[in-house]
């Protein structure tokens, strides 16, 4: 029986890796890190790439092994890159526990952990672009 579930949720699978990150790291940091994941035959997402027909993004997380966010000190203020995060958050509180790497990249962790600096200003401007009532 646990060898029919590893075979079940190994199929689920599509990816070993998801990375999450902010545009300005695509040809430097992240795009190493993903050359670097491929040549050592890790299947890797990152956004750049085709969506198999039927896919979406949030699929592609929950269908990824492990996430890795590479933060950045722009990462806060791109909402698709929180939307990412919070779908990575919760497959990892789902019970399924996919691990997720953060990688904190010009970025000093107690600011991203406290909201301080710009990770402060720009969630300061997502919860007023909330509160703004939709007409």
């Amino acid at each position: 029986m646990a060898d029919h579930d590893e075979e079940s949720c190994s199929s689920y699978f599509i990816y070993d890796v998801f990375l999450s990150f902010r545009g300005f790291t695509r040809y430097g940091f992240t795009d190493r890190l993903y050359h670097a994941l491929c040549e050592r035959g890790i299947t890797t997402f990152r956004d750049d790439e085709n969506l198999r027909v039927g896919d979406t993004l949030l699929e592609a997380i929950e269908r990824s092994k492990i996430s890795i966010a590479v933060l950045c000190k722009d990462y806060a203020s791109s909402t698709w890159c929180l939307d990412e995060l919070v779908q990575i958050m919760k497959c990892w509180n789902n019970g399924k526990n996919q691990p997720v790497l953060p990688i904190f990249y010009q970025v000093e962790p107690s600011d991203v952990r406290r909201q301080r600096n710009q990770y402060e200003k720009d969630m300061m401007k997502h919860e007023d672009t909330s509160k703004t009532p939709i007409m």
